[in-house]
């Protein structure tokens, strides 16, 4: 059975353009974006209050193109695109999503980095990516240059974003350089694309954790960034007409390197002609201090964020929140009791869920605040089509059944970056045409209007969300597996009452250690996990040792059995499971 929209939803007024760039559609008109005139500045520094206009964004981004033209030596019509790859390593900032629209100015591809990296991961990303040059900041450049310089980017390949607090080193160019370079730099020629370029030519290499390995790059596309801002704005219209919402002010805290702050904040807030208020990272008081502030209407953040403030209320009780309408949360699902609690302190506000992947590029099931039903993600955005699978491969066709969520949509990505055999498992063809199989299970339920809703249940894929940001158990395994002190390992997902969840690590020790204490083995395997992994992955779970690893006779790891074994221990303690 093929689920489809609520009837209420809208459909898509056309098929999203397949022969522009994310830019052109960003700012004409003629695509259905919010008239420019009337658009708030899209983005303003939440410390420092530095904005620009919509008129003077699309300028700097032109002045930056011009710039990187002249410096890399790169014309728009010349060259592929693999050519013209640059990295982007750095805390938000309201330029953040100019220098990108630059880099696709030239045909170029933008891969943005987690900011939380390591060295080793960022260079992972940098030489698989091919990047030629890199945008960081100051906060973050020390690793930033220690990873160019072993993916072969000189140091006068790198420029640096402006982030409030830290003064920007010398001997680099800063953004504001490149766009006064820019300006004095000859006029760019237009683009000159082929029918159905945009929806064949990569605009971003965003890297997913995936279930093995190393986080692996994605390949979105221009036509997959379009599709789904103008799927979001379509579907959230039907509940701002409602609320006498025009435009608003929302919250620009998650970061514009993970997919879900870069389409559903960065692109489709802007696109629909809100404000987005850019903090670097999450400060509680700095959080509030900026709602206060801007008046900020609506909330996209993370689980921990609201978690966080739930256990703040007498630092939140301090700052005028009056102006929130909605809180709408993503990357992993929100508990129920989360929901209740927020609600007891906030009536009024509209608290809303959403669920989409890096592979749907973003949003594909999302919550109407006209429409909440607490505990799911919402309903289909306009253009989407689900089916539900059982384990035993057979679609299900009645309600409150689980089995696994496949998604079609014309924001579903192209694939894997030299990786056909995970692209061919995950990007999956049948007699309804090409799905995303997202490992995730749901199931489909109705809510008191008798509209179909799904709610995620559990993970197949098994990844460990923390912060908003995703950790592969298998990636984890295979670095604990490089220590002395291991002889066999799995990672699992626990709770954590500060991030929600932590990854934990159940070895078995190397006969060579045996005799040594627990502890001592413990505390050196977790360093080895500090030392090399972004501090998302660090093994605040702990460390378990236990004689054997449950494995099926494939040998593929019984986590089931090892999350029974810690809800047991947990439930003997009387802790939160």
């Amino acid at each position: 059975m093929v689920f489809v929209p609520p009837s209420w939803v809208p459909k898509l007024p056309f098929d999203p353009p397949d022969s522009i760039p994310i830019g052109e559609f960003m700012s004409n008109e003629a695509y259905g974006r919010y008239p420019i005139s009337k658009s708030r500045n899209p983005f303003t520094c939440g410390i420092t209050g530095k904005t620009y206009s919509t008129t003077e964004a699309f300028q700097r981004r032109e002045c930056i193109a011009k710039a990187l033209s002249k410096i890399m030596g790169w014309t728009p019509n010349e060259g592929t695109p693999w050519e013209k790859v640059i990295g982007v390593f750095s805390f938000n900032n309201i330029d953040y999503l100019t220098v990108l629209h630059a880099i696709h100015r030239l045909s170029g591809i933008a891969t943005p980095a987690n900011v939380a990296y390591s060295t080793a991961e960022l260079e992972h990303q940098l030489k698989t990516s091919g990047a030629k040059a890199l945008f960081t900041c100051a906060a973050v450049l020390k690793d930033a240059l220690k990873a160019a310089k072993a993916s072969g980017i000189p140091e006068d390949k790198v420029f640096i974003l402006d982030i409030p607090g830290f003064e920007n080193p010398k001997g680099f160019k800063t953004v504001d350089d490149l766009v006064e370079l820019g300006r004095g730099s000859p006029e760019l020629e237009p683009l000159v694309w082929s029918q159905g370029q945009g929806a064949r030519q990569v605009a971003f290499l965003c890297y997913s954790s995936g279930t093995s390995g190393l986080p692996k790059a994605v390949m979105i596309s221009h036509r997959n960034v379009i599709a789904n801002t103008m799927q979001y704005r379509l579907y959230e219209s039907v509940a701002r007409k409602k609320f006498g919402v025009e435009t608003q002010v929302e919250l620009g805290l998650l970061p514009f390197s993970h997919i879900y702050g870069l389409q559903v904040i960065a692109h489709g807030g802007t696109w629909r002609g809100d404000e987005v208020i850019v903090l670097p990272k999450f400060e509680l008081t700095q959080h509030l201090q900026a709602i206060e502030k801007f008046k900020i209407n609506n909330l996209i953040v993370v689980p921990p964020i609201v978690v966080r403030m739930l256990s703040s209320k007498e630092e939140c009780k301090k700052y005028d929140l009056s102006s929130v309408r909605a809180l709408y949360t993503g990357a992993a699902p929100t508990g129920k009791e989360t929901v209740e609690e927020m609600l007891k302190w906030f009536p009024k506000w509209h608290i809303c869920q959403g669920y989409g992947m890096t592979e749907t590029s973003t949003v594909v099931v999302s919550t109407s605040e006209h429409d909440i039903l607490q505990g799911t993600s919402g309903s289909l955005l306009p253009g989407c089509r689900a089916k539900v699978v059982g384990l035993d491969g057979k679609e299900i066709t009645g309600y409150d059944q689980p089995g696994e969520l496949l998604i079609q949509s014309p924001s579903v990505t192209l694939g894997y970056l030299n990786n056909a055999q995970a692209t061919t498992e995950s990007y999956i063809y049948d007699n309804d045409g090409r799905w995303m199989k997202t490992g995730d299970e749901v199931i489909v339920t109705k809510s008191p209007l008798g509209n179909e809703h799904f709610a995620v249940v559990d993970r197949l894929k098994e990844l460990i969300k923390v912060k908003g940001h995703q950790v592969a158990p298998a990636e984890l395994e295979a670095h604990l597996l490089a220590h002395d002190a291991v002889d066999d390992c799995a990672v699992i997902s626990v709770h954590d009452d500060r991030d929600g969840e932590a990854p934990k690590a159940f070895v078995v020790k190397a006969p060579s250690r045996a005799g040594q204490k627990d502890e001592g083995v413990a505390a050196e395997i977790i360093k080895h996990v500090q030392d090399h992994k972004a501090k998302y992955k660090w093994l605040k779970g702990g460390v378990e040792f236990i004689d054997a690893i449950p494995k099926s006779p494939s040998g593929k790891i019984l986590r089931r059995l090892l999350r029974d074994k810690e809800r047991e221990a947990r439930r003997a303690k009387g802790a939160k499971l």
